[in-house]
């Protein structure tokens, strides 16, 4: 394995929690694994790993970017690791809107459903 997979996979964990990616690694298969390690390297073992932004800061950008493109699978993970990396609900509540103001309004009403899921599971 690359050390990029390995630092990725470290930083996946560190950001999406073991479970998480337990369950991602579990799931994949011939036709996925390729993208799971592309993933692993890219994602996570490049750019999350990146010393310019802190982890926190990566998650404000990665909230807004995804409420704005309406990627709707990928925000409650999201919002989760951005509490895992240390934004409050308060926060995660501004970012999201700010990012109506500019992405538009049922953008965010969509991203404000999916964080009241998450908030009022278990694992927030």
């Amino acid at each position: 394995m690359s050390s990029d997979h390995e630092r990725g996979m470290e930083v996946r964990r560190q950001v999406l929690g073991d479970e998480h990616v337990d369950r991602a690694e579990a799931g994949k298969d011939e036709f996925t694994e390729d993208f799971q390690e592309f993933i692993t390297r890219y994602a996570w073992g490049e750019i999350w790993a990146r010393p310019g932004l802190e982890r926190r800061d990566r998650s404000i950008a990665t909230l807004a970017v995804l409420v704005a493109i309406r990627a709707e699978n990928e925000i409650a993970m999201h919002v989760r690791a951005a509490l895992r990396n240390g934004l409050s609900r308060e926060e995660i509540k501004e970012v999201i809107l700010h990012t109506a103001i500019y992405a538009g309004l049922p953008a965010a009403n969509a991203a404000f459903a999916i964080a009241q899921e998450v908030f009022a599971g278990p694992d927030a």
